[in-house]
């Protein structure tokens, strides 16, 4: 099979726990051994015109949605879901689909590198020993006081293994941060469980259940916390229960892809989500009969109304069909979460789901977890940022975040790092703050990988996914696991682990002797083949509705910036955070303006039609913290005093198909955040000035067709 294995050797380590199968998707320890590449001399157990299969993990979010890798001769072809696993039941979205592109990438840092902070990928390459030889000596020239760690929301394994590394030197635990973490107001969510329930959970909405949905800015069908997962349950929510299709209602200030599929989308005033929650809370209580909740009891529906300039009628509309909803739901997401008051507004909905629903849970811990480690909150990073800023840490390592691009520029990152002496980042393509860094070690793209990765909501089952590699490495990569690992050997903190795989059968050891799993194994082996087999490991879990304490849920009103407009930044649906560098997403169109290629400001005609502006039109947008310029589209689903942006271009650098294309939305944002410590993005407001330039966006859609633009013209 490879020049180090025979063929029966390979079968004799295969055969634990049976895992030879006619698909390789999992072989336990033989699994490091399999030779995965375009081949010129065919192994024995690969064959022309056959398909090899492989189970892993998609790494495109946190979600740990599983993925089935079809490879043909070496080469990985095509990406499907994997139907076995919890989370998305064989559905991929569109990030998941063009993982491929990732690695196939002609832009990916292809050896180790010295970079020496350049300002493109122009440094002198390096060989493997030598860069394990440099992250060793930092790791024993610099007190461990003097180390830090800062990880992406993926992989789990690797954030586990830098956390026991900083351990044994006595370091800081590695910080973890991503901006789709920032913009689903993680931190939020989980205080205000642990507030109303005692427990610091995400929220598990569960819309395959539910028969009355109502959402509080939470675009669930992009990019919300699970995307696949609650788009799953959506599908299901519409076929209904008992021959009843379901109902959903949408309150949001910008029509997202989410409020376009809603039964009714209500534009209420940005910052009053909390307070309308309260509302129909009060009304749904009155419907039902019985005694008054506590949380609604001082509410006045009327003000409530007003201040959030949405209609009475349509309140008590709603109200009527989720008080006789047999299972009716409330979720809360998105910008709702970003203002002053988010910690308040999440209360708010959490106390309308503990009094009338049966379809809200908090999520179960995942495998192995007794608490859930959530990201940084936005507030934790400005302290870290500080802390770099002070000179406090003199050895930085950078994985999985790009934080040049991701962070506001308000925290200042980018000054911060010129005072950090070494900086390594383990980056698999040029992104900004690769570039920033003084070395790039690059590691493997995710269908090069083992791992695993934890889903800590979307499926009501405790889930681990796993990553095993699909193809052999296309350039000089090496795992971030093993160069830590050996180079914390080098340096005196040696781990009982050879290497990568090591480790994480290590991990996994603990679930050996779980029953009731989605697989057993009588020993570690067996289990790891199963698990490569099956593409993770799952149990399913007993869900309890939380019970709030009956007190009163206030909803303050949400503080803004001195401006004309309230802005409503969101995450694209189709780049995310992190998919600018490929093509396909490039080109997707975006579902509700079919915009590609670039960014736009979404205005409402007749605000248009005041500023003077049109279609195409760039327009400069000028926050308190800073300005950017964007070509404008005219957006009627959106309220008159509202702008808004996507987020996903803007980038300097992170290869040809990124670079230099729109601007960065968070460069408007300031240093502001709620009580959880999310930043309160949507508490921005913004001045728009017409700059007398004109760029026409490249979209999907007929100009004639929706706005009528050209009738009448002769030509």
């Amino acid at each position: 099979m490879t020049q180090k294995i025979s063929r029966r050797d390979f079968l004799k380590l295969a055969g634990v726990g049976a895992a030879t199968t006619a698909v390789l998707t999992g072989c336990g320890p033989a699994a490091k051994f399999v030779t995965r590449q375009p081949y010129l001399k065919m192994p024995e157990y690969t064959y022309n015109g056959e398909s090899t299969y492989y189970a892993t993990t998609c790494r495109e979010c946190a979600a740990a949605c599983g993925l089935v890798v079809r490879t043909m001769q070496g080469r990985a072809i095509k990406v499907e879901g994997n139907k076995a696993n919890p989370v998305n039941l064989g559905k991929t979205c569109a990030r998941g689909q063009t993982t491929l592109q990732g690695l196939y990438n002609p832009d990916r840092v292809t050896a180790p590198t010295k970079q020496g902070r350049a300002k493109d990928l122009s440094g002198s390459a390096m060989n493997w020993d030598d860069a394990v030889a440099t992250v060793s000596d930092i790791l024993k020239k610099y007190k461990a006081s003097e180390i830090a760690f800062l990880m992406g929301t993926a992989p789990d394994h690797l954030f586990d293994l830098a956390t026991d590394l900083t351990g044994a030197m006595g370091a800081s635990a590695p910080v973890r941060y991503g901006a789709l973490s920032m913009f689903e107001g993680r931190a939020t969510l989980a205080q205000a469980a642990q507030e109303m329930f005692g427990q610091p959970a995400l929220p598990f909405f569960d819309l395959a259940s539910a028969d009355v949905v109502v959402s509080f800015g939470a675009n669930f069908l992009e990019t919300w916390v699970s995307p696949v997962a609650y788009t799953r349950g959506y599908s299901k929510l519409r076929k209904g229960h008992d021959r009843r299709r379901g109902l959903f209602f949408q309150f949001e200030a910008r029509m997202s892809q989410t409020g376009s599929v809603a039964d009714e989308w209500i534009a209420l005033r940005p910052g009053t989500e909390g307070l309308v929650a309260l509302a129909l809370g009060k009304l749904v209580a009155e419907a039902r009969g019985g005694s008054m909740p506590k949380a609604f009891a001082s509410v006045n529906v009327n003000e409530a109304a007003e201040k959030a300039g949405v209609e009475l009628e349509a309140l008590h509309v709603i109200a009527e069909e989720f008080a006789k909803a047999n299972a009716p739901l409330a979720i809360v997401g998105g910008p709702a979460l970003a203002h002053s008051n988010g910690v308040e507004t999440t209360k708010a909905v959490y106390a309308l789901n503990a009094a009338f629903s049966s379809s809200f849970f908090l999520s179960p811990l995942a495998p192995g977890e007794d608490v859930y480690h959530r990201p940084a909150s936005a507030q934790e990073m400005s302290e870290f940022v500080k802390k770099l800023e002070s000179g406090a840490v003199k050895a930085l390592f950078i994985h999985g975040v790009n934080p040049a691009f991701e962070l506001p520029k308000s925290l200042g990152f980018e000054a911060a790092l010129k005072n950090v002496e070494t900086v390594i980042s383990f980056a698999t393509f040029p992104d900004e703050t690769a570039l920033l860094s003084d070395y790039i070690f690059p590691d493997h793209h995710a269908l090069e990988s083992f791992g695993y990765q934890r889903a800590y909501t979307g499926a009501n089952a405790s889930v681990l996914s796993g990553l095993q590699p699909a193809v052999t490495p296309f350039v000089d990569t090496k795992a971030t696991a093993d160069v830590l690992l050996a180079a914390a050997a080098q340096a005196g903190f040696p781990f009982p682990y050879a290497d990568e795989f090591a480790f994480i059968q290590g991990k996994l050891q603990q679930f050996v002797p779980i029953a009731g799993g989605s697989f057993a194994a009588p020993e570690i082996n067996a289990f790891t083949a199963f698990f490569q087999q099956f593409g993770g490991w799952w149990k399913q879990a007993d869900l309890v509705a939380p019970t709030a304490s009956n007190g009163a849920v206030n909803a303050p009103e949400a503080e803004f910036e001195e401006g004309e407009f309230f802005l409503i930044p969101f995450v694209s649906p189709t780049l995310g955070e992190a998919g600018a560098n490929k093509p396909w997403l490039q080109e997707t169109a975006d579902p509700t303006t079919t915009v590609m290629w670039n960014t736009w400001v979404e205005i409402n005609p007749e605000t248009a039609h005041e500023l003077g502006v049109e279609n195409d039109d760039v327009v400069k947008i000028v926050s308190a913290a800073g300005e950017v310029e964007a070509s404008v589209y005219l957006y009627p689903a959106i309220r008159p005093d509202v702008i808004a942006i996507p987020f996903g271009q803007g980038h300097t650098a992170y290869g040809q198909f990124a670079a230099g294309r729109g601007v960065n939305p968070a460069d408007l944002f300031g240093a502001k955040f709620n009580a959880a410590g999310d930043l309160a993005y949507a508490g921005v407001k913004v001045r728009v000035e017409k700059t007398g330039k004109k760029q026409y966006l490249s979209r999907l859609e007929s100009k004639i067709g929706v706005y009528g633009e050209g009738l009448g013209e002769e030509h």
